[in-house]
Parts: structure tokens; sequence; C-alpha cells
């Protein structure tokens, strides 16, 4: 499983075409190449500022947007590593607060991909591996680190003593990595996912979560217990309620906290996550008042995004057009709850083949003025036939998003979702890049 990576810049090009190159080995599952590449680099990820280690399956990067924004607005400097990147690969890395710059990144990727070559590492491990070097070369005062697949065999997967571990939502997503048949582990889809995101838990460190149901919450529970992590659950261990404002409480106290600028009931949850991660850490110091400036502050793109005037949006004028890279059926799910109470819309989709069709139509049933479905960039998509079945509208297919604007009936607004790839692409051509 490769992602594609464009840049402006020759050099950091050269080493992303080499990063392209590589892939997992068929059949190869496990840390022992990362823990190899990073003990030729010293093992940086054994000496980082207090990391932040958010694991889930919807959710965590906006988890992460809310603790580096709360972390920030209380002055102090933060390391990020995110993923997949959108429009630019340096999104994946942010140093103090900024993106990595180009020659910096250039850098780190020839370092690590000629150290290890020999260990024919995969993208992931390379790229984490140039993360933990950055991170440890360059002060902050923290760390906020995303996992990418999974938890127990991601390539983040290697650190120890967390200020705090997260899990946000839980849900279906990348079955034919996380649900493959293995003695000793669950059966069950949900708790074997809660299981394989859990992987990130470590002794004596907070591993705090949502609230789940009750056998994935054992689940997690129980391999808590396992390693010696110290559990703080939602709805047991901290509580928030949202209304007019999000409601929290645990055994510190009471807090009322703004709701988020970022769109959507989900973003209220997220947001409190990463309250709670901080409460339930010792490590770094974060007042409410620095918690609520985050709330407000933190962005993060292609997630219910309303698009500026760009020359993509001015192909459907007079129309609002937002974005969203959800592609599972949470997504799809937490996409209706926004749009319940709106006029019908027009939806512009692409998907993975990997992904399910329905995921992202069949809960917008009757709420949709027309279906059109565009290619995947750079992807394997799903054909436009393969989204027939979970609609009541006939499907158009179009060559691109463009295409699919311009093309588009009279009257109502736009969403645009079904794939973080996809979205990325949107972002390009509307000159909206993430900073």
């Amino acid at each position: 499983m490769k992602d594609f990576a464009i840049s402006d810049s020759p050099r950091v090009q050269a080493q992303l075409n080499r990063l392209g190159a590589l892939s997992l080995p068929q059949g190869r599952i496990g840390l022992e190449v990362i823990h190899a590449l990073l003990d030729r680099l010293g093992n940086p990820q054994a000496a980082l500022p207090p990391v932040f280690h958010v694991a889930g399956t919807n959710g965590k990067g906006s988890t992460c947007a809310y603790l580096r924004a709360m972390l920030e607005a209380q002055g102090l400097t933060v390391h990020g590593a995110t993923k997949p990147h959108l429009v630019r690969y340096n999104e994946r890395l942010r140093i103090a607060g900024k993106l990595v710059e180009d020659d910096l990144l250039a850098d780190l990727l020839k370092e690590v991909l000629d150290l290890g070559e020999d260990l024919s590492p995969s993208f992931f491990e390379v790229t984490t591996a140039a993360t933990f070097l950055a991170f440890h070369r360059f002060p902050a005062d923290a760390c906020v680190i995303e996992v990418g697949l999974g938890g127990r065999f991601d390539a983040t997967n290697v650190l120890d003593g967390q200020a705090a571990c997260g899990i946000a939502t839980l849900g279906i997503d990348h079955e034919a990595f996380l649900l493959v048949p293995e003695a000793n582990v669950p059966t069950v889809p949900l708790c074997r996912i809660a299981f394989e995101k859990a992987g990130i838990a470590r002794p004596g460190v907070p591993l705090v979560t949502q609230a789940y149901p009750l056998d994935v919450t054992r689940t997690v529970i129980e391999h808590a217990m396992r390693v010696g992590a110290k559990t703080a659950l939602r709805d047991l261990d901290w509580f928030a309620d949202v209304g007019d404002a999000i409601h929290y409480r645990d055994r510190h106290g009471e807090l009322t906290l703004p709701l988020p600028a970022l769109v959507g009931t989900h973003q209220a949850d997220n947001a409190a996550l990463a309250v709670a991660m901080l409460r339930h850490q010792s490590q770094v110091d974060v007042s409410p008042e620095a918690m609520a400036e985050g709330i407000r502050a933190a962005r993060w793109p292609a997630r219910l995004q309303l698009l500026d005037t760009g020359p993509l949006t001015a192909l459907a004028p007079g129309r609002k057009v937002w974005l969203d890279g959800g592609h599972n059926a949470d997504a799809g799910l937490a996409i209706a709850r926004h749009f319940a109470g709106a006029e019908p819309f027009h939806l512009i989709t692409g998907m993975l083949s990997s992904k399910d069709p329905a995921a992202i139509v069949a809960p917008l049933r009757g709420k949709l003025l027309s279906l059109s479905v565009v290619p995947a960039p750079g992807h394997d998509a799903h054909a436009p036939e393969d989204f027939a079945a979970h609609s009541d509208l006939p499907v158009r297919p179009f060559a691109d998003v463009p295409a699919a604007l311009a093309a588009l009936p009279p009257g109502g607004d736009v969403l645009i979702a079904g794939s973080l790839y996809l979205a990325g692409e949107v972002l390009r051509l509307n000159a909206e890049f993430p900073d």
C-alpha cells in the first residue's frame, strides 16, 4: 500500500520517487524492520519531548489538531505528525508548529532511505523514521503523533513512555489489514478493531478512550490490564455532554468549553477526547483557558470544510461547495447528521476500490439532487455502476471534479466526499493548500 506524493521541489521529488517505489512486502507484518531502521539512526524515538499518541478509525486526525492547538495556546512549541497528506507530503511532518521545509524534508528522507535501503522498509516505515529523526533533532515542548493503520503493528508503535495515548471513534475500516484471522485475538469485527487500536497502550501510560459498546470497551480494558496501562474511559472516568457548549467533567472537576469552529457535532466529541487526554496526564500543564482557546482555533482541512472562492468553486457560481474526505460508514453517518436539516444538495463522490460504495451514498438517500461519480486520483477506484444499487438517483459518470461541477443541474449546494485522495485533489484545484 503506497500513498501518491509529488512535489514542486526537485530535491524532494527525487526522494519521493524512491519512497513511492517502496511497498509492504507481501506477507510481512510486524515492527522488526522499523526497529532495525531506528536502531541504525540511534533510536531517536527514545528521546522525544512528551508524546501524545492517537489511534482510532475516525476522528484521530481532528483529535490531534485539537491537541496541537491547545498545547500551542498554552504557549508551548509542538511537533506534529499526521497522515495522510492531502496536497503535499510536507503536511505529514510539522516541526515546531510549521510544515517541514523542502530542503530539510529532502535531507531527512535521503538519510533514512540511504541508511535502510538493504532492509527493504515500507513507505510508512521510512516516513515514520524520518519523523522521529526530525522530532529528536529539533527542540519542542511536546509531540502529537497520529497512528496510521491500526495501532498494534503501525510503524509509530515503537514509542514508550508517552504522556498519554488516545483512541478516538471506532468503526470498521481497512478490513483487509485489520481483520485478518489470527489466533488468540478477538473475532467480533469491532472488538478486533479495538484490539488493534489498543495495541499502542503502554505500562503506566494513560489510555484515554471514547465510549464504545460494552464488548468493545471490555476488549480495550483487558488489553490495557495485560500491559499495565491506566485506562480513562468516556462515561466511566470522564464525561462530556454537548449542547450549546461542551460540558466536561472528570475527577479533577468540571469545565464548560466552547464548541469547535470545525463543523459537525462529532467535532465536539473529538475536542472532548483531546481535553481528556490532557487532563489525565502529568507531563505537560495546559490550563482550561488554553483548552478553550485551542478548541476555537483548531483547523483540520477536508472534514466538512466549506471551500473558499477559488478556481474550482468558480465552476459552481452561487452554490456552497462542501468537502469531506470521509470514506467509511461512520463518516457517512456523521455527514448525514450534519446535513439532516439542510436543503437537498448534489453529491460528487469518488472512492477507492477497497472501500464500500454504500458508506457515503446510502446515509444520504433522500437528501440528494444528483449523484456524480469521478475517479480517485492516482488510485484504483469504484466504477460508477458500483454506486447504483445504493441510490435512488441515476449515477452520472465524469472524468474529474471540474467536469462534474460544470455539468451540475440547476439549484442546490454541493458536497464532494468519499476519499481523502479526492479531497486533496479538490484542494489543489481550488488553490487551498493546508499550512
